[in-house]
């Protein structure tokens, strides 16, 4: 056990980490484009602020929170998703007071307690961001676009935009009514956690993924098309910005979204790539979450993805993520005069932004090109007694094998004008 890694976790090695500062890298790229700047919030949180920001009727908090009491006395959770710290952060900071709207971005570690499975794992990671101050529909258009835009950097092409609409706080009230006069008959055939849901959270019960459930509500009246006449002209103005930003949609009235902080705009992004569970983006409004966390009023939107997934939605598409180079150097050494110097001239390789290692091992000559070849050096030189007494060094291009003599004393303009 000591050595093998919590189920559900993952180490990322430094053969593959590469991948990751490139998709990190273009959500930078993406985020910074669209006006967005990066905020950073702890691991973990006082326990009722997930509690009461994402719902006590959700799955996260009933079932998938890794929670504890500290050493102070205090309820602490690791973070399960991103938004609650972010909106936290909003308050606690008075970023209200800051011209509006506020766009943030982040890349964030989570954690959750669920059965792993392709893509999803119990400490795993996610991009997302958050806007907060307005309620006009052009932001949650530009939200997906965003998603959108990131996406097509990568390359992705085969995804599908689902939207919907699950109202406000007073037309999804009356919806809820009408919701468990038709489920009320059906309760005994639905499964134990749709019974729980039913009054705390009737909406929830749509999303069920048991399969007689599933059939059970097949002809469950849809929140769509019981939304006011306020969240309907929303509704069409955001249908309206997707088609003048070109990014292709459908309207999925099964959308519900997981979490209890959701307010009219909610949506999904799919990909059937990686297997049963396709949704690779999700997000939504939410405009009551920062007045219920103890903050103003304020409108807020936002999505994650996970970044798991989002590389093994890369590698099913068969994109391939490009390799970093290799160093731009590798120093071979004969003798003590030769490792000596070598350690003088890496350091003044290194400050001068040259990347360059040496033979740390006292290999031979030919198994220190060999570990060259390992490291992908682009150049090589040997450093002996001959070479520092002429001052002269052999450079020799590791991927064309031409050799030139220079300078040792040059070596570092040289390098530069040749990198």
């Amino acid at each position: 056990m000591l050595t093998k890694a919590p189920r559900g976790t993952k180490d990322v090695l430094p053969s593959e980490v590469y991948k990751w500062h490139y998709v990190e890298k273009i959500f930078r790229s993406v985020c910074d484009k669209f006006g967005y700047r990066e905020i950073r919030t702890p691991i973990f949180e006082h326990t009722e602020l997930f509690k009461r920001g994402v719902g006590e009727t959700t799955d996260i908090v009933q079932k998938e929170m890794y929670s504890f009491e500290d050493n102070g006395g205090r309820n602490i959770t690791l973070k399960p998703e991103g938004t609650a710290p972010v909106v936290r952060s909003f308050i606690e900071n008075k970023l209200y007071a800051d011209a509006q709207p506020t766009k943030l971005y982040y890349i964030t570690p989570c954690f959750r307690y669920e059965r792993p499975q392709a893509g999803r794992l119990r400490a795993f990671h996610q991009f997302g961001v958050e806007v907060f101050g307005t309620t006009n529909p052009s932001v949650d258009a530009e939200v997906i676009g965003i998603a959108m835009a990131f996406y097509k950097e990568l390359g992705i092409s085969n995804l599908e935009l689902r939207i919907n609409s699950i109202g406000c706080t007073e037309c999804r009230s009356k919806y809820n009514q009408i919701l468990k006069t038709y489920l009320k008959e059906k309760l005994p055939k639905l499964c134990k956690t749709c019974n729980n849901r039913y009054e705390r959270n009737p909406m929830r019960i749509i999303d069920c993924k048991v399969e007689s459930c599933k059939e059970q509500l097949k002809d469950v009246p849809l929140m769509i098309d019981y939304i006011c006449d306020e969240c309907k002209e929303d509704f069409e103005k955001l249908k309206e910005n997707l088609s003048l930003m070109d990014i292709e949609y459908i309207i999925d009235p099964n959308i519900v979204r997981g979490l209890d902080y959701y307010t009219k705009t909610a949506f999904e992004i799919v990909s059937n790539e990686i297997g049963a569970q396709g949704t690779v983006c999700g997000g939504g409004r939410y405009d009551g979450l920062v007045e219920e966390l103890g903050g103003p009023k304020t409108p807020g939107i936002g999505f994650g993805m996970g970044i798991e997934r989002l590389l093994l939605t890369l590698k099913n598409n068969q994109i391939e993520i490009p390799k970093p180079e290799g160093l731009d150097i590798f120093i071979a050494t004969i003798g003590e005069r030769g490792a000596k110097e070598a350690i003088k001239l890496l350091h003044k390789l290194r400050l001068e932004g040259i990347s360059a290692d040496k033979d740390h091992l006292e290999r031979s000559l030919k198994a220190q090109f060999k570990y060259a070849n390992k490291l992908d050096a682009s150049y090589t030189i040997v450093i002996g007694d001959d070479e520092l007494d002429k001052d002269i060094v052999t450079l020799k291009n590791m991927k064309s094998g031409e050799q030139i003599e220079i300078n040792l004393s040059n070596i570092i303009a040289e390098l530069k004008s040749r990198l």
